[in-house]
């Protein structure tokens, strides 16, 4: 099968709606994840889980399937936002020492979605199925696994290495593994339901629809034999305008039980090194040693704005512009080049631009130059705009 332009475009507007939900904040609709929850086990030929229990976030949420499962002993020794999730569990209902039971994640979520795959691939054929993957989940992986749910699953495992005694800590990691992404299953959720709308005969998204309603309505959840656990969704995700994790004043991603992730531009930082930002100065970003946290710290401060308060040497100057050289302690030198906008502005002012470039650069023409993939001797426009 071959898309057309229009079932290209109906597959593109199928995944925004996803990418919609894989993103959005605020309170969770728990009635409808948990009808979503019963449908995913009834289509997995389990019986329904004698409960439900809801946790904060996904932190809490492993932490909850660490002790429901066995993993994790009631009453360890640890931070405070384990004992409330202890409490918060016992306030549901549980017991300590009351198993939820064995994973069911495989039969949940695994196996209806190759099975789906599958039915797909033999609807639309090999290159029908990679046409419509492309068209519906290329950007929607990117935005919200790559992006978002990669950094906070990455971001989860070590904080709770760092936060938890090593037995404990590795029992509850463990649990990372067995998440289902709720919500952030929206990054390949839509391939499906585009598959659905063009072989609607078929019934591609019919044994993936409890995935799908817990997926529009809720966060990360566990699903076990006797007991699903469910978390709450975002009450704040900051990005920056290509869809990083990005904020300067605080978590890029806050959860209603105070856990968040925090960002610069992808990265994830140090909590107390987002509250340093604001008060930055140029002996503080020399004295830090690490050379990644150096880089957020100067996007923050400007580059600019530190290599004029640092003292940086005036390498060249010509007509494209003057080159700047700072040396950074354990990092690349800092080279720019500071450009004037040829055009005036209306009130007839000229912006000047930095530009970062490679440490080799000797000349401000050859940076200039870099900038548009060409050599020194290449660049000679004729007009500049």
């Amino acid at each position: 099968m071959r898309l057309t332009h229009a079932q290209e475009a109906m597959a593109a507007a199928v995944e925004d709606q996803w990418v919609a939900a894989a993103l959005e904040t605020g309170p969770a609709d728990r009635a409808a994840a948990e009808a979503g929850v019963r449908e995913a086990y009834r289509l997995a030929g389990a019986a329904v889980p004698e409960r439900v229990f809801w946790l904060g976030s996904p932190r809490a949420g492993a932490a909850a399937a660490a002790l429901v499962s066995g993993a994790a002993a009631s009453g360890a020794e640890g931070p405070q936002w384990l004992a409330e999730v202890e409490a918060d569990l016992r306030g549901q209902g549980w017991v300590p020492g009351e198993s939820g039971g064995a994973s069911l994640r495989r039969r949940v979520r695994t196996e209806p979605w190759a099975a789906a795959r599958a039915m797909a691939a033999g609807e639309l054929g090999t290159d029908g199925w990679a046409q419509l993957s492309a068209a519906a989940g290329r950007r929607a992986w990117s935005l919200v696994m790559d992006r978002v749910a990669g950094r906070l699953r990455l971001r989860l495992g070590e904080d709770l290495a760092a936060d938890l005694p090593a037995e404990l800590g590795r029992a509850v990691r463990s649990q990372v593994l067995d998440a289902i992404y709720g919500q952030h299953d929206g990054a390949w959720l839509g391939t499906f339901e585009a598959a659905d709308r063009l072989c609607p005969e078929a019934g591609l998204m019919t044994g993936l629809a409890g995935l799908a309603a817990v997926a529009r309505h809720s966060g990360w959840w566990w699903a076990h034999e006797r007991v699903a656990i469910l978390t709450a969704r975002p009450t704040l995700l900051a990005r920056d305008n290509v869809g990083r994790l990005h904020r300067g004043e605080g978590a890029a991603m806050e959860f209603p039980d105070g856990y968040g992730l925090w960002a610069w531009r992808g990265m994830p930082i140090p909590p107390e090194l987002a509250t340093e930002l604001p008060r930055l100065s140029v002996e503080r970003i020399r004295q830090e040693a690490n050379a990644e946290i150096r880089r957020v710290m100067l996007e923050h401060f400007g580059y600019d704005r530190y290599l004029r308060e640092a003292g940086a040497r005036k390498q060249d100057s010509d007509a494209t512009g003057t080159l700047w050289r700072l040396n950074l302690p354990g990092d690349e030198p800092l080279v720019m080049v500071e450009v004037v906008n040829a055009t005036p502005e209306p009130d007839d002012t000229s912006r000047i631009y930095w530009l970062r470039v490679p440490p080799t650069v000797r000349t401000a023409r050859e940076g200039v130059a870099w900038t548009f993939g060409l050599t020194e001797n290449e660049y000679q426009p004729l007009v500049q705009t």
